[in-house]
């Protein structure tokens, strides 16, 4: 060990002359722990919540949607053969979209229609029940009268319109008939065949799923699709395979990602992100302006001590770091020990979800942790580097000392 080290080591260990100081070095370190615990804590329930959130998005919608300018989309065959020959795709699945409106026995809601194929749909999309979306085509719910079809619907949609399993609802399109009388709107019945619930509100409230030949003929689109759904193996190669897709089909064709549909959301989530990271980070900054003030006040102290070793021939760069070592082990020690309480934190946050959020407010129920190792690393560097920055000027003043002053009125 160095005797730089050995000195340092000894001032952070003997009492101080004035308690005051030794009160201001535990503050210190008190205040580096509480502003990287709250970091870790809050950038981690971030990251969390924009994984959640990514993961809830991407079980109800596709990676890709490929869509068709102007006419109506009656080739979507010709195109899923072409699609299902990619390696990088998993399955591809046509659907209709549309806003109806829903009526049952005690209410009526406005809803977002999906016409989907039961066969190729819950390999696209990953949070709904295969088996009901199946069941929805091929075994019809029946009354005394006739063949009425299945529906499915949104867990919170279902409550608003007051039915469960089983009920009748009357599904109501605006794309209806011209009659001597005007327009007249589409009506027909269909007979809940399942509930589903991705945890996201804003899907559970609205969402409606039918079979893609009922969506036809409600909307009179004959053999017509809006589109096509794509759910591919590496989503971060979304764009990428989204432009090949075009490059192939050209002309009406388009297409949109994952990253294109909820571009927004994600800015906004990570701007909030950085937000965060850097007003907390004013947390540690207090604590660095502490830990400033405790090595002047120890400078101040140990003027004497200084003169001496300058006098015993230490150099201006060995005095700097001395002082630059108790700071450093203070910041070091803060950063650790905040590092260690996040840590539980997060533990505790994640396994015992004490703390509910309202659904509709919110896109998710509870409160999700992710730690990420690097964010972690970051964290901890950023708060080192600030205490590091704060020791240089004490160093430096405890340097500039001149012995002879120094032992004459020290």
């Amino acid at each position: 060990m160095s005797y730089e080290f050995f000195i340092g080591g000894r001032y952070l260990r003997a009492k101080q002359k004035q308690s005051f100081i030794s009160l201001i070095t535990l503050l210190s370190i008190a205040g580096v722990t509480l502003g990287v615990m709250a970091l870790i804590v809050v950038i981690a329930v971030m990251a969390g919540f924009e994984s959640d959130l990514k993961s809830r998005i991407l079980g109800v919608e596709s990676h890709i949607v490929v869509m068709r300018y102007g006419d109506p989309f009656a080739d979507y065959r010709r195109v899923l053969d072409y699609l299902k020959k990619s390696d990088d795709i998993q399955a591809a699945t046509p659907f209709i979209y549309t806003q109806v409106m829903i009526r049952s026995s005690s209410g009526i809601s406005g809803a977002v229609l999906r016409g989907i194929d039961p066969e190729s749909a819950p390999k696209v999309i990953k949070n709904m029940d295969g088996d009901s979306l199946r069941k929805t085509a091929t075994e019809p719910q029946t009354d005394a009268v006739s063949t009425v079809p299945g529906i499915i619907l949104g867990k919170e949609l279902s409550k608003n319109l007051g039915v469960v399993k089983g009920d009748a609802v009357y599904l109501v399109s605006f794309t209806g008939t011209i009659t001597p009388m005007g327009h007249l709107p589409s009506m027909r019945r269909f007979q809940v065949a399942g509930l589903f619930e991705s945890g996201m509100y804003e899907y559970d409230g609205s969402l409606a799923y039918i079979h893609l030949q009922d969506a036809q003929k409600i909307l009179r689109m004959s053999d017509s699709v809006t589109g096509i759904e794509v759910r591919i193996k590496n989503i971060y190669h979304a764009k990428k395979i989204a432009e090949q897709i075009i490059r192939d089909l050209g002309f009406p064709y388009w297409t949109k990602d994952w990253m294109q549909m909820n571009r927004n959301l994600f800015s906004a989530l990570k701007l909030e992100k950085t937000v965060m990271f850097v007003i907390l980070a004013l947390i540690i900054l207090v604590a660095a302006f502490n830990i400033a003030s405790t090595l002047i006040m120890m400078v101040m102290e140990k003027t004497r001590d200084i003169a001496i070793l300058k006098a015993m021939g230490a150099t201006d760069k060995s005095i700097r770091r001395i002082f630059v070592f108790k700071g450093m082990v203070i910041g070091v020690v803060g950063t650790i020990l905040g590092v260690c309480f996040g840590f539980i934190l997060c533990i505790l946050l994640e396994n015992y979800k004490f703390i509910e959020l309202p659904g509709d407010v919110y896109y998710i129920t509870t409160l999700p942790v992710r730690l990420d190792a690097l964010d972690v690393f970051l964290i901890s560097l950023a708060a080192i580097v600030i205490c590091f920055l704060s020791t240089l000027y004490p160093a430096r003043q405890a340097a500039k000392l001149d012995p002879v002053e120094a032992i004459r009125y020290g």
